[in-house]
């Protein structure tokens, strides 16, 4: 009987654990401005203050084929929480966004919530909270 109460004990505690997790969503990241055609929409996704702008230590990374006006990217099966996203156009296609002086951007950026910044962005001033089943927002591009 013991061996019983407590296999019905563990399954209890995991079904109550499963059903308190928040369930994950999608987010849609709108870009705007986007100058023309040549290159690729890259979008990273950061969840860490010490890894945001840094392309290869975002917690998701999406690209698309660039178009002049406006471009949407999705993220899936997102779980919920604090999130900064930054987007750049690669013109050149050469999988880094160039800067002038290794600080000024020559190509287009774009940062959640679109803070004007002077000198290198903050994760504080791109962080929002992501919340299921979906969340939009939107970025301007700044060439």
């Amino acid at each position: 009987m013991k061996p019983i109460l407590l296999a019905a004990g563990a399954l209890l505690f995991s079904t109550l654990t499963c059903a308190q997790a928040p369930a994950p969503g999608t987010l849609e990241v709108a870009l705007a401005g986007v100058r023309s055609a040549a290159g690729t929409l890259r979008v990273s996704l950061y969840r860490e203050q010490d890894a945001f702008r840094k392309e290869a230590q975002a917690f998701r990374f999406a690209q698309a084929p660039a178009h002049a006006g406006a471009v949407s990217v999705r993220f899936e099966a997102l779980p919920p929480g604090r999130y900064a996203v930054m987007a750049y156009h690669d013109e050149n296609a050469n999988d880094k966004l160039d800067l002038r002086m290794g600080m000024f951007p020559l190509e287009g950026y774009g940062l959640s919530n679109n803070p004007k910044v002077f000198g290198p962005p903050a994760f504080a001033d791109s962080a929002f909270e992501f919340v299921a089943p979906a969340t939009r927002i939107d970025l301007q591009l700044k060439y």
